[in-house]
């Protein structure tokens, strides 16, 4: 954006902090505000008709996030819960038309914004459409890496709070099925686990795995 156009965008905005489990929102609450988190994590949640929790998605800084009108929706489909002490922008969700309208470059963000998740929702259900579960805790742990991992020598660290119960909801399968799972990649040496974060030790032998192009451990 031009600097007058973010000077316009900010104008509007508000900006808040979230402690470490707090809710900015909560699936079917009437959506009144969009928001872009500036600094944190946060993980977006939805519980099924049948009563069961998925994960959803990590919110990462910078990311555009409750933008329940992009959907044509009234409510938020999901909960957003602040995974560490997180800051957000935040704009009342009247603004939006307007911001498409007069933003261009906004627009085009929150294209590719929807564009990336309805990809990445595509690939989870044919995910567990097909795959045996160790593959999608692979593809699932892989995923985590490269959208909030951060690299080093080459290993990826993800070092914000993830658990194994988060892994099972997002694979749709069990934390005993999961503890299991990674307790086997870490005793080969794949990855080192420690106070719900994780280091991916050996990420190409994760994705031959995930493609079914390597054996799996269990």
């Amino acid at each position: 954006m031009a600097p007058a156009e973010l000077d316009d965008v900010l104008r509007g905005a508000s900006s808040r902090r979230f402690a470490a489990g707090e809710t900015v929102f909560e699936q079917g609450q009437l959506a009144t505000e969009f928001f872009v988190l500036l600094n944190g994590r946060l993980k977006v949640t939805q519980v099924t008709p049948e009563g069961q929790q998925i994960v959803v998605r990590m919110v990462n800084s910078g990311d555009l996030f409750g933008i329940a009108k992009a959907l044509r929706r009234p409510d938020y489909p999901g909960t957003a819960t602040a995974v560490v002490e997180s800051l957000v922008l935040e704009w009342p969700m009247a603004n939006w038309d307007s911001f498409m309208r007069d933003h261009p470059a906004m627009a085009v963000n929150a294209i590719q914004t929807m564009g990336g998740r309805l990809q990445e929702a595509h690939t989870r259900m044919r995910e567990l459409a097909t795959e045996e579960v160790e593959r999608r805790i692979a593809h699932a742990v892989l995923r985590l890496g490269q959208q909030s991992g951060k690299k080093e020598a080459g290993c990826i660290r993800i070092d914000f709070p993830i658990s194994k119960q988060d892994i099972a909801e997002m694979t749709g399968t069990t934390l005993h099925t999961v503890s299991r799972v990674l307790t086997a990649w870490e005793t080969a040496g794949l990855i080192e686990g420690g106070r719900q974060k994780l280091l991916i030790k050996e990420p190409h032998k994760l994705l031959l795995i995930g493609d079914g192009r390597m054996p799996g451990l269990l």
